[in-house]
């Protein structure tokens, strides 16, 4: 069966009906050969530290800053949103040929790919579909000229740098700014991009 993981559900069911996937299972479409699935933004996150050490739940000076070996990731959201990515998971290690179609830049790339790892296949092969339209026409046309992902590692380690620039800068000046300047229970809650902003 060949896997095509969208962005979001609305993407998803227009590309189904091109595809002639019109059968309705938990989580995806499904018909003519094709598994169409949705993603609903970032389904995967990086964990917290206290994820990667209990003893980090306590802000410290001397805890800090906190860059863990390697990145590791985690469920983002509720149960429902869990439950997704589980689906997605599966869907794309089963998959005879997969399929990136969810939306076309730096984001769309780092979703897609937190949920390859998610699953355990960061290496899978698979062929990026890149849309900047919608209509029938555009999504066949996509389809028949879809790229091979080596061609996007370099939007992919943009993506990825950036995400874990923002965890390793946000998480380490936040805690900080707080145990240093927070008394009586104010949050410096301090961003790459967000600090520079306010």
């Amino acid at each position: 069966m060949n896997v095509v993981v969208a962005e979001k559900p609305s993407v998803a069911r227009d590309l189904a009906k091109v595809l002639g996937a019109t059968k309705r299972c938990e989580g995806y479409l499904e018909g003519n050969g094709w598994q169409v699935t949705w993603a609903l933004g970032h389904l995967a996150t990086l964990k917290t530290p206290d994820e990667y050490d209990p003893a980090l739940k306590r802000w410290s000076m001397d805890r800090l800053p906190f860059v863990p070996e390697r990145f590791e990731l985690k469920a983002a959201g509720d149960r429902g949103r869990k439950a997704q990515l589980d689906i997605l998971a599966g869907l794309c290690r089963g998959a005879d040929e997969l399929v990136c179609a969810t939306d076309a830049g730096r984001e769309g790339e780092l979703i897609f790919r937190y949920i390859l790892e998610y699953a355990g296949c960061p290496e899978r092969p698979h062929t990026r579909l890149w849309l900047s339209s919608l209509t029938e026409e555009a999504i066949k046309a996509g389809l028949e000229s879809r790229k091979p992902s080596t061609e996007y590692e370099a939007l992919h380690d943009a993506a990825r740098s950036r995400s874990e620039a923002d965890w390793i800068v946000g998480l380490n000046a936040t805690r900080a700014y707080t145990v240093r300047y927070g008394g009586g229970g104010v949050l410096w809650s301090l961003g790459r991009v967000q600090t520079p902003v306010l």
